[in-house]
């Protein structure tokens, strides 16, 4: 199959990266925290802006907006293999010993206009809700929601229906 990702300097990218058999590895916290530290030393080599975050328990959607000289994939084939060989380590395995942490692709999309930008927002914060984990988006700590009702995103109390008619590559 051959692979196709598209490259537009300075646009937004929506994110879908899964942990491999779909197994809910970011229940543990010090997992979570984990990606989200790896995340910050990624950025430090391929800045980025991030837009948006939720993080679920087997996988995670970021929007992210490269700012460098990097992209969205060098952004991601950063991020995978350091955060696996960190969690290597955090669970003892030496780092000869083969293992396969995340499904092999992530999913891209790249933003289109305000009404994609905000459709991809919505989907993502409500992903905790559609899973199952909470009834309300504000309830799940692992997202962005909350940051983006403190500017008025989100006036509250927001009624939620799930966002439809987009693919979100799940």
């Amino acid at each position: 199959m051959n692979f196709r990702r598209y490259y537009i300097p300075g646009s937004a990218v929506f994110i879908t990266q899964v942990v491999e058999s779909r197994l809910p590895i970011f229940q543990d916290k010090k997992l979570n925290e984990l990606l989200r530290e790896t995340l910050r030393n990624v950025k430090e080599i391929h800045p980025f802006t991030m837009l948006g975050y939720v993080f679920l328990y087997e996988h995670f959607h970021v929007m992210i907006q490269p700012t460098g000289e990097s992209n969205f994939s060098d952004i991601m084939h950063s991020l995978k293999p350091n955060f696996t060989k960190e969690y290597k380590k955090l669970v003892g395995l030496s780092s000869s010993q083969s293992m396969k942490f995340w499904q092999k692709r992530f999913w891209d999309h790249v933003i289109r206009d305000d009404r994609d930008f905000e459709n991809h927002l919505h989907y993502m914060h409500y992903n905790p809700v559609k899973h199952g984990y909470v009834t309300d988006p504000r309830d799940w700590v692992d997202s962005s929601y909350i940051e983006w009702e403190k500017l008025g995103l989100y006036p509250p109390p927001f009624k939620w229906d799930e966002p439809k008619d987009v693919d979100w590559g799940e």
